[in-house]
Formats: C-alpha cells, sequence, structure tokens
C-alpha cells in the first residue's frame, strides 16, 4: 500500500499480466492491463503528460479552459486531471461513440460538445480547432503533441522494460489510436530491446497503414480529410478515420515490424474470451489487440514471449454491440435454477405476505399544520411529498425535469425531518388527507395529483398539463414521452 498527495500521481505502474488459458502452450503471453489506471485507460498517462507539459511551457494559464476532441478514452482522462488541477474543460465528441463516455466526463464536470456522425473523427477535430480559435482556449491536439509520447517513453516504456528485465521479450503488440503509446513505447524498444519485434494491429476493414496511401495534410501537419481506406469499425478508439501525425512518424522511422488486419467479430469473441476464460475485462480495443497477439502466438518459437496492450476497461462499451447478447433478464439456464427451489421465486406468492390495508394512525396536529402550512405556499404550485431515494420518487422527479417543471420537494427521510419523527407524523397526516399511504404524493395548487403511478396517468391524459396551466406554471408543453420509462428498468416490467 501507497500514500499519494492526488490521484495523479497514480497514474501509471500498470501491471503485465499472463494470459494462461487462451494463449498456446510452449508460449508466453502477456498483457498489459491499462484499465489499473484510476479512469481504467492508458489515455490517463497522454492527458497528465500534455497538461504537464503545457504548464512547464507556460501554454496553459492558470484557470484556462482546456479543450480536446477525443473519443472518450482521452477526455476522461483530461476531464480527471482537469478536475485535480482546477481547469475548466471542454471536450469534443463524434455522437457515435458510447454514452457512457460522455456521462463519464460530464459527472467528472467536463462540458461536451458532440458533432454529427457522419462528420466522424475529423469533424469533431475541426469543430475542437475552431472553438479553441474562437474563445482562446488551450487545444491539447494529442494525434500531434509530442508530449503524448514522451509521457509513454517516460513511463510505459520503462514499465516494461523493467518488467521483463533478464528476460525475453520477442513482441510487442498494440494498436496505434493517436500514435502516443505506438510512437513513446516503440523507439525506446528499438534503441534498448532491438530484438523485440514491434506489430501493429488495425482493423481489416480500414486498413490505413498497410495501405500505403499518405494522410492529406494541412499545411501545420494537422488532417485535411478522412483517409480513404477508413471505414466504419467496432474498435472505438483503436483507429480514427485519420492517420495521425504520431503514428506516421513510427511509420517513417521505420519502427514497426509487422501489420496485422483485425476482424471485429474477432475483437468481440476475444474481449468476451478474457473477460469469461481469464477474468479480466476491457473494451473492444483490448479484445482486438490480443487477437492480434494470438494470431503471433500461433506463429511464435516456443519459448517465446510475447506483451499485448489492453488500452482501457470494458464498462464504457456497455450500450456497444460487445454487450447486444448479454440479457439483463434470466435465460432459460438461469430460470431453470431458481425453479430448482421452492421459494423466493416470480411465480410464487411473496414469502412474506402483504400487511392487510389498515386505517392511518391517529393524525397529530403538528404533521397536519406542516401538510396545511406547505400546501397553502403558493410558490411553487408544484409539490411533492417524497423520499430521498425512492425509485418511484426519482421517476415523478424526472418527470418534472422533463417537463421544465420547478417544483418542491418535501422529504420526509431528510435529516431535519428525524427531529421528533417530524417525517412520520408528515407521512401520517398525508395517508389521512389521500388514503395512500405511499410515497410520492404531488399536489399542484393545493389540488391532490396522486402518486407516481396517478402523476404518470395524468400526464397521459393531459390533466396534470392542464392543471399547471391553470395554476400558472411553466412547463416545456412540446414535449412528449412515455412517463413509465422514467421508471428504473426492474420496475417497468412488474
Amino acid at each position: 500500500m501507497a500514500r499519494y498527495q492526488d490521484i495523479l500521481q497514480t497514474v501509471g505502474r500498470t501491471p503485465a499480466v499472463r494470459i494462461n488459458r487462451l494463449g498456446p502452450p510452449g508460449v508466453n503471453l502477456y498483457a498489459k492491463i491499462e484499465s489499473f489506471n484510476p479512469m481504467g485507460s492508458v489515455k490517463d498517462r497522454l492527458a497528465l503528460g500534455v497538461i504537464e507539459d503545457a504548464e512547464q511551457r507556460g501554454a496553459l494559464k492558470p484557470g484556462q479552459t482546456v479543450i480536446e476532441a477525443t473519443s472518450g478514452n482521452t477526455g476522461i482522462g483530461l476531464a480527471m486531471v482537469c478536475a485535480a488541477k482546477g481547469y475548466p474543460l471542454v471536450v469534443v465528441m463524434a455522437e457515435s461513440f458510447s454514452i457512457e463516455r460522455r456521462k463519464m466526463m460530464r459527472f467528472l464536470g467536463a462540458r461536451v460538445v458532440l458533432t454529427p456522425a457522419a462528420e466522424k473523427g475529423t469533424g469533431m477535430l475541426h469543430k475542437a480547432v475552431e472553438l479553441s480559435e474562437k474563445h482562446g482556449w488551450f487545444l491539447a491536439r494529442q494525434f500531434e503533441n509530442e508530449a503524448n509520447p514522451d509521457m509513454h517513453s517516460k513511463t510505459t516504456a520503462r514499465e516494461i522494460l523493467e518488467d521483463f528485465t533478464g528476460e525475453r521479450l520477442d513482441y510487442w503488440v498494440t494498436g496505434f489510436g493517436t500514435g502516443g503509446t505506438l510512437k513513446g513505447v516503440a523507439r525506446v524498444l528499438k534503441a534498448e530491446r532491438p530484438d523485440t519485434s514491434i506489430i501493429v494491429c488495425e482493423p481489416d476493414n480500414a486498413a490505413m497503414l498497410a495501405s500505403a496511401i499518405p494522410q492529406a495534410r494541412e499545411a501545420d501537419g494537422g488532417i485535411a480529410a478522412s483517409h480513404p481506406r477508413f471505414r466504419p469499425h467496432l474498435m472505438q478508439g483503436w483507429s480514427p478515420d485519420f492517420i495521425p501525425k504520431l503514428t506516421e512518424d513510427v511509420v517513417t522511422a521505420g519502427h514497426i515490424d509487422r501489420l496485422l488486419p483485425i476482424d471485429g467479430e474477432e475483437a468481440l469473441r476475444c474481449t468476451k474470451d478474457l473477460a469469461q476464460k481469464e477474468g479480466i475485462f476491457c473494451g473492444v480495443s483490448g479484445g482486438a489487440t490480443l487477437a492480434g497477439a494470438l494470431r503471433i502466438a500461433a506463429e511464435a518459437e516456443k519459448g517465446s514471449t510475447i506483451l499485448c496492450m489492453l488500452p482501457d476497461t470494458g464498462e464504457r462499451y456497455l450500450s456497444t454491440p460487445l454487450f447486444f447478447d448479454v440479457k439483463e433478464d434470466m435465460d432459460e439456464q438461469e430460470l431453470e435454477i431458481s425453479m430448482s427451489t421452492p421459494g423466493f421465486r416470480f411465480d410464487t406468492a411473496p414469502s412474506t405476505p402483504a400487511p392487510e390495508k389498515s386505517q392511518p394512525p391517529e393524525v397529530s396536529p403538528e404533521g397536519e399544520a406542516y401538510v396545511a402550512d406547505v400546501l397553502a405556499d403558493p410558490q411553487p404550485p408544484a409539490v411533492m411529498f417524497a423520499l430521498t431515494w425512492c425509485e418511484f420518487c426519482w421517476a415523478v422527479r424526472k418527470l418534472f425535469g422533463k417537463l421544465g417543471v420547478d417544483y418542491r420537494s418535501v422529504d420526509l427521510d431528510s435529516p431535519e425531518m428525524a427531529d421528533n419523527d417530524l417525517g412520520g407524523k408528515i407521512r401520517t397526516a398525508l395517508w389521512a388527507r389521500t388514503g395512500a399511504p405511499t410515497l410520492p404524493q404531488v399536489y399542484v395548487a393545493g389540488e391532490h395529483i396522486g402518486g407516481c403511478t396517478e402523476t404518470f396517468e395524468a400526464y397521459r391524459d393531459g390533466s396534470l398539463q392542464a392543471k399547471l396551466t391553470e395554476a400558472g406554471v411553466p412547463f416545456d408543453a412540446a414535449a412528449e414521452f412515455d412517463p413509465y420509462a422514467l421508471l428504473p428498468g426492474w420496475l417497468a416490467k412488474r
């Protein structure tokens, strides 16, 4: 165990883990698992390196906004670094990349600007440049910034050399992404371990490096247009729709010993195999790199050692094809397991019988007075008596949020409601008024709408909107949605 001054000191020092069940016998296959970085990807290294380099050069001023175009992982890493250092961050990302990434960046405090999927990676790059020039923001330029490979030469490459000191390292297998990992590690290996072959993988339907077709560039080295051999592929972040300048540098230097085309379905299969046969949870780019490493392993002589890079974790691919066949509900085998014992099944009555309906206990004057005061206060007219973390209460909050309704939530489980059991007294008073012991209970201008279901139905038949209009509550009249979709999945199915 160790103590660190901040989260940034935990970047790097990721493990090289032996692959035991997937590789052929007689070959030593290892994976460097970059998900051990604090934000779960190799791009944490890049983010820290680029920001600290800019600080040292004076290119990034205190409080200045940072902006970058990214498929997600670099943006997540930058969001961590900027949060820790106090810089505002704007991320530009094509809308085709996974939703989980947007949410992670926003949760970390970044602003995420989306660009049309049809404009691909070059579109988000050009948008980032536009915004940088318009607002005077610091543009990280991950695809050409030398601080990117420099960070990998100082960290990733040194870690690899230390992990295999005195041992064979015959092959190092990677994709190219920004080119930072590739350039930073390859030049160190070529200088200090020239016996190590550098194997670079790319999508078989977007084999830009193998095509030998030059990348169109602007006069300053920036990307002029998408590469003619690019096609959409499954490995997000692995190969953008252009050849980055940093990757081109590696090609020009002659550091690549072999290019391997990788099929998307093979990448998905290897990603699942890593999870289910090795217990290693990574993204599709990691599975794709493993696929290349397995191909090398099948040809390598006995005793060879192969190291492949696993760039990130699988959690940011939940909305992608990687998880399309992973069901939320029980499959036939799982149902069979459930049915093998008699209790706690969905086809039987609950093991604990539901309590019979009863009359509310005696209403206290304190609870009734509190409810009356809240309902008599006209600002705001929309009031919800609720519990802070109840799923049904949160569903009604989402409904009001989608409509843009200003409302007051009286949370009966809040700390201030615990004194003298005020929350319980209010709930009893509500029970006596409405005949329902459940929460939430929604009112508009003092008129009872009902609980979650009644409020949803009032939205569906338009009576909620009518009451809001009558009470002078502004709302988005053009909003159209199924309120029941706001419930958690398990509640919506019941």
